[in-house]
């Protein structure tokens, strides 16, 4: 999508739906909202939409950190204790390793 034909009403609008839609555990959504409004948020020249992107952007950017740490950490601690965890362990696997850890 080229920002550059769209008015700045619908950028702001379009915005906005990416930085709530992250909010249905989409956190993809807060990535495309950073990456795609970045320029507009921080390098454009000043507009009267501006300061409502920018803290969408600045939004968007500190779900998709947390959500990342979140994801992170629980993957780690999955990963290390899985095993220790036993029967409650096997039953949050998708698949179950076969062997001794």
């Amino acid at each position: 999508m080229n920002l550059e034909r769209v008015p700045n009403e619908e950028k702001l609008t379009l915005c906005r739906k990416y930085y709530l839609g992250g909010y249905a555990f989409l956190p993809f959504l807060w990535l495309v909202n950073v990456v795609w409004f970045f320029k507009e948020a921080f390098m454009k020249p000043v507009y009267t939409e501006q300061l409502q992107i920018k803290k969408y952007v600045k939004r968007s950017a500190l779900g998709l950190l947390l959500w990342v740490t979140v994801l992170t950490t629980w993957i780690t601690i999955f990963q290390r204790f899985r095993a220790e965890w036993g029967e409650v362990g096997d039953y949050l696997s998708f698949t179950i390793p076969l062997g001794i850890p």
